[in-house]
Order: C-alpha cells, then structure tokens, then sequence
C-alpha cells in the first residue's frame, strides 16, 4: 500500500469514529494495520506525519490523549488555513 492511500485509509477510519469515541493513538494503529494489513510501524509513521502537516491532532482531557480530525477553527489559529 502507498503511503498516500495509507494515510486516506487512517483519515476514514478516525472520521468514522468521529463524534462515537475518542481514539487513542494505538486504536488507529492496531485497527488500521489489522484492516488494511500494514505493518503497525507503517501506520505509527503515517499517522505521525499527518499530525505535523496538520490533517490530524491530538486532544487532551480526562488524563488521556486522542487523535482527531481538527476543526477549522484549529486550523485557522495555527494557520494552517486562511
């Protein structure tokens, strides 16, 4: 799997859980490694490039860590988009 494709196919699995659970880093990296059958380094690698572009973010509360989709308002504050 191409690396592009692989991070579409991590951006559809957090949008599916998007508003039902918050998903804890190894979430996306176990589901997406058993679904797609990509090794987990691949998807840890993938998911942490799109948290520094900014396609995805990590959330804090409750004492735990998540990874969202950010809102635009997010973007637009470390301006990632006008």
């Amino acid at each position: 799997m191409e690396k592009e494709e692989l991070k579409n196919t991590i951006f559809a699995f957090v949008e599916k859980a998007k508003g039902k659970k918050k998903l804890k880093e190894k979430d996306i990296i176990k589901g997406v490694s058993a679904d797609a059958g990509v090794e987990k380094d691949e998807v840890k690698k993938a998911l942490r490039e799109m948290i520094d572009v900014g396609r995805l973010m990590y959330s804090y509360g409750g004492g735990a860590s998540s990874v969202e989709i950010p809102s635009e308002e997010y973007l637009r504050e470390k301006g990632m988009i006008k």
